[in-house]
């Protein structure tokens, strides 16, 4: 739709009168979105069968579908022609293929959607974006969708609109040399091409792409849309052949993971999936979620472009995937974080999924948002903010890594005692914490700790390198910011506080016991970790902090923080408060979506989820604190243990 209609839409739409009960939100809940991965692109699809969110060709590119953030913005639909409401979703069992069950009065269909992956393609030509080792399997850039009809009959409709730029340039369709079978789509300025291919014929009307046929019990379709050279499937028989393969694909990696033998199994297995489905398998960049702009107030402002990598996130990840036992994922992710460090004099908080440094913020002032929620931003320029827990998350990581190998690689020694010399200049200066607040900048109690964790790693790792001068003077530095910290980031009543110049409370002050600041039996740490449970809580669920106590430079109230949520589980559990951390623990899987998946916040009155979707460091913090829980039990219950490499702090 051009700027001028919307507009004029804009223009005509009012407030209706009181008393007059208002239509229900075109948009499905952010919880009821389904999510695919191929590890280079993501793809959310609605219960209504609608894919509403595709950038391409990377994760962080401009969309091509973006319903999610405006309903005029693109989408592809294939399901009953007449019927939008499915009888049941799931996924594949140990796999991202997504399976919408459908009734109609007349019969029933299944609808398989995801994204193929298939083996490794770059066998003459060297691939122009994996700096990782490559692997038996690549991503296909196939979006796969296959129909078929296990009882009477169903009328079915297919409705692809693509609409390139971020919903600013419609599509032109025209036929391949396939006839019916095939149309491919550009926009004007764009370089990318869509094809779209299926065993149905295909019309075109205007900038979409149609298709209808009656599906009797025993038919099936499928189609195909791809944006490379790679070719599509071009039958069923070769479709439901490669989505087989994608499903092994995901079940034989999971089997790869070592999951305790629990009844929360199935929650530490749909995590693992959802991170794995975050990674960008060229680089091993973890994402922070799969979206820009979903708000964390419903109508508010606080919508912010997730797409990127955190380098905060990387204690978390590490510790996560090496405790479920992906090496290989969690030294993708290493060597990332390792490229960017040794590049780089001064570490920035996050980076592009190929380490682009530049994540400049602008506004897309014509895209309606979620449910009105605006502005719509694409990029983040907290890339620019000075966060002093970033030194922090490497030393965390490094020593995570070399714990897990007992040994410093001789490349990563000369970044670490950039990182540390970073922090130990650095730590007296305020900065904007780990929340990225708008505000100006303070000296926050959970950003010194974190400079603490950077220069106590750093002097265990020169002193397992045998150098122990330069140990004795990181272990000064950090002795020194602890006793800081000691002085001035506690309250008179005892608890820490957010930053130095407030009383306030701040969840992120759950990390301390987390990464072992003070002993879980100091009063301390019990009396703040009781405090926030008591006083920055919603029904249980967590806050990051209050916002009238907090100069975050932004309006309005915002929801609790799932993340925070689980930390609470975890700090319950430090300090031996087992039965309170199982508590709340229960509550909050239990506020997970139909597919298992979470979104930054929850409302705790309505348990709408909130935010970006799906989150990365949510789902981190639900294994933490899992893993938590069930160390505790089984320490307490039983001498039965399973896979638990040596970690770092968390």
């Amino acid at each position: 739709m051009s700027e001028v209609s919307r507009e004029s839409r804009s223009s005509m739409t009012m407030d209706p009168p009181a008393g007059v009960l208002c239509d229900a939100s075109p948009f499905p809940p952010i919880a009821d979105y389904g999510f695919l991965s191929d590890c280079e692109v993501t793809a959310l699809v609605a219960p209504s069968g609608n894919v509403e969110w595709l950038c391409l060709p990377r994760m962080d590119s401009p969309s091509v579908f973006a319903a999610v953030l405006d309903r005029d913005a693109g989408g592809f639909r294939i399901g009953p022609a007449d019927i939008r409401v499915p009888a049941a979703r799931r996924y594949l069992p140990g796999t991202m293929a997504l399976e919408t069950s459908w009734g109609t009065p007349t019969g029933w269909i299944i609808v398989r959607d995801l994204l193929l992956i298939g083996p490794w393609h770059h066998d003459e030509e060297l691939s122009n974006t994996h700096r990782r080792a490559p692997t038996d399997y690549d991503a296909s850039h196939v979006l796969l969708r296959t129909v078929r009809c296990v009882s009477g009959e169903v009328q079915i409709t297919l409705d692809c609109e693509p609409v390139f730029d971020y919903g600013r340039r419609p599509a032109h369709w025209a036929y391949t040399d396939r006839g019916y079978h095939q149309g491919a789509a550009r926009g004007d300025g764009v370089n990318l091409e869509l094809k779209l291919t299926t065993d149905m014929r295909l019309g075109f009307e205007g900038t979409r792409a149609t298709a209808r046929t009656l599906l009797r019990e025993g038919d099936t379709r499928f189609c195909a849309l791809s944006w490379t050279v790679h070719e599509p499937p071009y039958t069923f028989a070769e479709a439901y052949e490669r989505l087989v393969w994608t499903a092994h694909h995901w079940q034989h990696w999971l089997a790869r993971g070592d999951f305790p033998d629990h009844p929360w199994r199935s929650f530490l297995e749909r995590s693992a999936l959802t991170l794995k489905g975050l990674t960008f398998a060229p680089t091993g960049a973890l994402i922070a979620a799969a979206t820009t702009s979903l708000p964390e107030t419903p109508g508010g402002d606080r919508n912010w472009d997730y797409r990127y990598s955190w380098i905060r996130d990387s204690t978390f990840a590490l510790w996560g995937l090496y405790t479920l036992g992906f090496d290989w994922e969690a030294d993708d992710f290493f060597w990332f974080i390792a490229d960017v460090a040794e590049r780089d004099d001064e570490l920035q908080v996050m980076y592009g999924v190929d380490g682009e440094r530049d994540l400049e913020e602008h506004i897309l002032d014509y895209l309606d948002g979620y449910e009105g929620a605006k502005p719509v931003r694409v990029g983040n320029a907290a890339y620019k903010h000075h966060q002093h827990d970033v030194w922090g998350a490497v030393l965390d990581s490094f020593y995570i890594h070399t714990r897990s190998r007992d040994r410093l690689d001789e490349r990563i020694w000369p970044i670490l005692k950039r990182q540390v010399d970073a922090a130990v200049k650095h730590w007296r200066e305020p900065d904007r914490g780990i929340w990225e607040v708008r505000g100006d900048p303070r000296h926050f109690t959970s950003s010194k700790v974190m400079c603490w964790v950077a220069a106590d790693r750093g002097a265990r790792l020169a002193r397992l390198r045998q150098d122990f001068h330069l140990a004795a003077r990181w272990q000064a530095a950090a002795d020194e910011i602890h006793a800081d910290v000691c002085a001035n980031g506690v309250t008179e009543r005892g608890i820490f506080r957010q930053h130095y110049g407030t009383d306030a409370l701040d969840a992120s002050l759950l990390l301390i016991p987390l990464v072992h600041f003070l002993p879980p039996t100091d009063p301390r740490i019990r009396d703040t970790v009781l405090a926030i449970a008591d006083e920055l809580t919603v029904d249980d669920l967590v806050m990051r902090y209050l916002p009238k106590e907090t100069d975050d430079g932004q309006a309005g109230e915002e929801g609790t923080f799932t993340i925070c949520s689980f930390w609470l589980v975890s700090a319950f559990t430090e300090i031996r408060e087992e039965a309170r951390a199982r508590r709340l623990c229960e509550k909050v899987l239990s506020f997970a979506s139909p597919l298992g998946l979470y979104a930054e916040e929850i409302d705790p009155v309505t348990g709408r989820h909130l935010g970006n979707f799906p989150q990365a460091f949510t789902h981190l913090a639900l294994i933490n604190a899992v893993i938590h829980i069930i160390r505790a039990e089984r320490g307490s219950l039983t001498s039965k243990t399973w896979r638990t490499p040596a970690t770092g702090s968390l």
